[in-house]
């Protein structure tokens, strides 16, 4: 028999006998590591926004969301022929289904992984940022050097970190490296903790705004440009099937799933309350730029490097996840009758080749894409997360959807649509107002 190609398998490898199966373990640290990345450092700014308890609720409301979502993906990917979420689409939509899915994917997790070059290069060398100059932490320890410039120190770390990594060819070989990624996150929250409580004895912190404040310069409309931000935050559905498809059994990957959105969800509220009731109102949609503040202590220097080194290692471990499924959209988009990827050495080396070198070069010559993320990302994710998952429920083509299924999947759908909508436009008339 032929090995299987097209929607059937055209990356994840086929499942030998007796090959030992990823655990449930695994696949939480590879899911968690997947939610949590850039999205974690604007959590603070929708509290800003919103208020703690309309955030709180907003958090919980996505988080909820995306479970339901999961759940519908992997119960028409076990009902149907596919491996894959864009052969999931391609069974309900046809070719316009795939092809959706596979450029939703791209858009999304390239923008990310120039984003992250982009974050640790500034972590690492600093920035310009409106006309202030913010120091990296290597130019604050040795100088500025030729050594420690953005693509030198990014060279580096593509090579020495990210490319070991993005060569690994099944998901499950990235458990490790996730696991100390989740690690690193729990160390940023728990510094950022510590620094709010110390702030918070010392009489240096407001108390947070419970419920939104409206006046003259933010109007209700205002309030829907933090929902794109949450969802962005809770997307992983690009590396749902890489990782269930190593699991034993179904259930395992719903149970992994709802473990990793109850970590994502206390780490984001906990980050999100901390960094408020640490920086408050000042507080910078990166808020990483307000741990670039110098300290009045050695000791709160150190820590606000270690909260910046944290997060840039943090995003180099996440990087190899996003690439995976990037790869495997890609590879199934221009190849979907060739071999498995996975088997094919020069196709698989190649490609990975391809996108490692093309998100260094966007990440050295782009000095800002936040708006790329926030507009085409944001919309991107809501399609991955949220329509197409809805879609595929009321398009029903192996007829096991019931009538409970078919309403939640059009409120979500009818949801993500208006809000994003909303969103969206808010942030146009806001950029064409302040011009």
């Amino acid at each position: 028999m032929l090995p299987a190609t097209g929607i059937h398998a055209p990356l994840l490898q086929e499942k030998k006998q007796g090959e030992k199966r990823a655990s449930v373990y695994g696949a939480v640290f590879n899911v968690s590591t997947s939610i949590i990345g850039a999205g974690i450092m604007s959590i603070p700014a929708t509290l800003k926004v919103l208020g703690v308890i309309p955030a709180f609720l907003l958090i919980t409301i996505v988080a909820w969301l995306v479970d339901i979502s999961v759940k519908f993906l992997l119960r028409y990917t076990h009902s149907g022929d596919t491996t894959t979420y864009a052969g999931v689409m391609r069974e309900a939509f046809g070719r316009v289904g795939s092809v959706s899915v596979q450029v939703c994917v791209m858009i999304t997790n390239l923008g990310c992984l120039i984003i992250y070059l982009i974050i640790i290069g500034d972590v690492l060398s600093g920035n310009v940022h409106d006309g202030s100059v913010h120091l990296g932490v290597l130019q604050e320890w040795f100088g500025i050097h030729w050594w420690n410039s953005r693509a030198f120190a990014l060279l580096v770390v593509v090579i020495f970190v990210m490319l070991p990594l993005v060569l690994f060819r099944r998901v499950e070989s990235l458990r490790f490296s996730s696991a100390i990624s989740v690690l690193l996150a729990v160390v940023f929250v728990g510094i950022c903790s510590v620094m709010a409580i110390c702030a918070l004895v010392e009489g240096k912190t407001k108390s947070p705004r419970l419920l939104p404040y409206l006046d003259n310069k933010t109007s209700f409309f205002d309030l829907f440009t933090a929902v794109p931000v949450i969802v962005t935050a809770f997307t992983f559905h690009f590396n749902v099937h890489p990782i269930s498809f190593e699991l034993s059994r179904p259930s395992d990957m719903v149970s992994a799933v709802k473990i990793s959105l109850l970590l994502c969800a206390a780490i984001y509220f906990s980050i999100g309350i901390f960094g408020y009731l640490l920086f408050g109102e000042s507080i910078m949609a990166d808020i990483l730029i307000n741990f670039d503040q110098s300290s009045d202590t050695a000791i709160g220097a150190l820590l606000n490097d270690i909260v910046r080194l944290s997060y840039a290692f943090h995003l180099m471990l996440v990087f190899p996840l996003l690439n995976f499924s990037l790869r495997a959209n890609i590879d199934e988009l221009l190849f979907p009758r060739k071999l498995l990827l996975a088997k094919d050495s020069i196709r698989f080396v190649s490609l990975t080749l391809v996108l490692l070198v093309f998100a260094y070069l966007a990440a050295i010559e782009i000095p800002n894409i936040w708006y790329f993320f926030q507009f085409m990302g944001s919309t991107s994710a809501v399609c991955l997360a949220f329509i197409f998952p809805g879609a595929i429920v009321l398009r029903d083509v192996h007829s096991i959807s019931t009538a409970q299924d078919k309403i939640m999947a059009a409120v979500m759908i009818v949801l993500a649509v208006a809000t994003s909508t909303i969103a969206l436009s808010t942030s146009i008339f806001s950029l064409v107002r302040n011009k």
